[in-house]
């Protein structure tokens, strides 16, 4: 049993929604998150300065005590994983792995879709990935940068959040696809609206969910579940508070969010 907690970085607050599914997955477990909002996002970043921010969100988290890192964000797991897993003394989990095992399990006719941001669909880290596990599937990768600012407007279940997806999913139904990849922590909270856009035939996977299965199954094998009988808390640190932060929270955690904290990132001269 190991009673330290778990640390989660994301460049905004998108990275919630994986704090929402650890939770729920293992409510023992104490979770600190990291929610670099002054700098998000992420995605038009380059791989050098995705992999420097990286590096600074986890020695935040490692200043704090935690078991292991959760690179809570697509584009920093395309692009600074394998770094993070070379320098940091403890285990370090992305959103990738998880993401393409789900959608191998639930494609039937080899024909996956992804979306995400740019740098996580420029990267092709989802469609290497798919390749190598699966040759000869077909894929249709598509950069959805819009729809973050629609997410974090609260605009769920806007008219002009159904006209951007109706516009982004053509592709992917004149592809034919069965299974369709939400490559950004961002995007679960568009589940309602993408299922009733593609209908009950095209799976969607759930990065944050897959991710938080996998969490807890690397904790399993490790011998490094907390097994307490009590509820763990959840403490969340941002680097910014951006505007109707609360609300934001509340939808991406579904509680009231409690024990947030502004801290200040030092940004070395190279990385």
């Amino acid at each position: 049993m190991d009673k330290r907690p778990l640390g989660i970085f994301d460049s905004g607050v998108g990275g919630l929604t994986v704090v929402r599914s650890l939770h729920e997955l293992m409510p023992t477990e104490s979770l600190i998150y990291l929610g670099d909002t002054a700098r998000v996002p992420y995605g038009n970043k380059s791989p050098q300065t995705v992999i420097r921010y990286a590096r600074e969100d986890s020695k935040f988290l490692l200043s704090k005590g935690v078991k292991a890192v959760v690179v809570a964000c697509n584009t920093a797991t395309a692009h600074a994983l394998e770094v993070l897993r070379r320098e940091l003394p403890v285990p370090v989990i992305g959103v990738i792995e998880p993401g393409v095992e789900a959608a191998l399990k639930a494609t039937r006719n080899r024909r996956v879709g992804i979306i995400g941001t740019q740098g996580t669909i420029t990267s092709a880290a989802y469609q290497r990935a798919l390749q190598a596990r699966l040759p000869g599937i077909e894929l249709v990768a598509e950069a959805t940068p819009l729809l973050v600012p629609l997410i974090e407007e609260d605009w769920l279940e806007h008219a002009a959040t159904q006209a951007v997806l109706e516009q982004y999913l053509r592709h992917f139904r004149e592809a034919g696809v069965d299974t369709l990849v939400l490559a950004c922590t961002h995007y679960p909270l568009l589940k309602p609206m993408l299922a009733k856009l593609l209908g009950p035939e095209v799976q969607l996977v759930d990065s944050a969910r897959t991710c938080a299965d996998f969490v807890r199954g690397a904790l399993q094998v490790a011998g490094a579940l907390n097994g307490g009988p009590e509820e763990a808390e959840i403490r969340v640190y941002l680097t910014d508070v951006p505007v109707h932060f609360t609300r934001m929270a509340e939808r991406f955690l579904n509680r009231t969010l409690e024990n947030v904290e502004v801290v200040s990132l030092e940004s070395p001269a190279s990385g």
